[in-house]
């Protein structure tokens, strides 16, 4: 059984950590993109499980970094950060507000998955203005989790974060 007072300080790194970017899509935290999972804390000893997007994911370095750098800022010394391969990521986990983060940043997000099936929707829905009239230009983008896209519309190109 978890007490109060742990309950809270759970509750206190999860917040903590959950202020830190994602240093490829830095309009994103790791608790928008869903990849804050869990945090536990024995004593003074803090965990927190964080899942990468990507197995081979370069950013999750970055991440354990920062988390361990803010919850060293607010007084925690002993912080361990382990990556969880599995379940695997999914962007199913990305939050409403995530999603809403990144087209006002100029990124499609990902399609909405319904009983874990991605939708074959009309097109991808370009970021800048909305229109479906879009073309993919590369399946991969400027990190492994995005495909490059342009819009025919208005003739933007735009990043798609990968619905997986």
């Amino acid at each position: 059984m978890v007490s109060q007072s742990s309950a809270v300080t759970e509750r206190t790194v999860w917040e903590l950590a959950s202020t830190v970017v994602d240093p490829e899509v830095p309009v994103l935290t790791i608790e928008d993109l869903g990849v804050l999972r869990r945090v536990a804390v024995d004593g003074s000893r803090v965990v927190v499980e964080i899942t990468p997007t990507y197995s081979g994911c370069p950013a999750i370095d970055a991440m354990r970094d920062d988390i361990v750098t803010v919850l060293a800022s607010a007084g925690y010394e002993d912080v361990t950060v382990r990556t969880v391969l599995a379940p695997a990521w999914t962007t199913d986990w990305m939050s409403d507000e995530g999603r809403v983060k990144l087209a006002e940043f100029g990124i499609a997000p990902p399609e909405r998955r319904i009983d874990g099936l991605v939708s074959l929707g009309l097109g991808i829905r370009c970021p800048h203005c909305g229109s479906l009239h879009t073309r993919e230009l590369s399946r991969f983008g400027s990190t492994s989790c995005k495909a490059l896209y342009v819009c025919l519309k208005c003739l933007e190109p735009f990043d798609l974060f990968k619905a997986h």
